[in-house]
């Protein structure tokens, strides 16, 4: 599911306002390029919730089509992931995106 018709299935669904917005601003992340959870919150004029993007990110029914496994710590760590960090990792890897011996070592499931 791509493009406008996601868009639309994201804002008609049931899930609380603030997922909404999470989600809408992941779309915006380009296949190849990441963002930290505290940037999105800054994004969303949010900047103390980056923990509130990181929940409403694990509850992200769309993924992988909603990139979340695109959004990573701002230390560089990896985060979390509804599938899984080791799904996460191939997700990011599949986008030839370098995962460091230190980002793995930062994840704490």
């Amino acid at each position: 599911m791509k493009g406008q018709k996601l868009k639309v299935k994201i804002k008609n669904s049931d899930y609380p306002e603030f997922y909404k917005k999470v989600w809408l601003e992941c779309l915006k992340i380009k296949k190849g390029h990441l963002s930290a959870y505290s940037e999105i919150a800054r994004r969303l004029g949010k900047p103390n919730a980056a923990r509130a993007v990181g929940n409403a990110l694990a509850k992200n029914p769309f993924a992988p089509d909603v990139p979340c496994h695109r959004v990573i710590r701002k230390n560089g760590g990896l985060g979390g992931y509804s599938g899984g960090v080791n799904k996460k990792i191939k997700l990011l890897k599949e986008e030839k995106l370098m995962i460091t011996k230190r980002q793995k070592n930062i994840i704490k499931p």
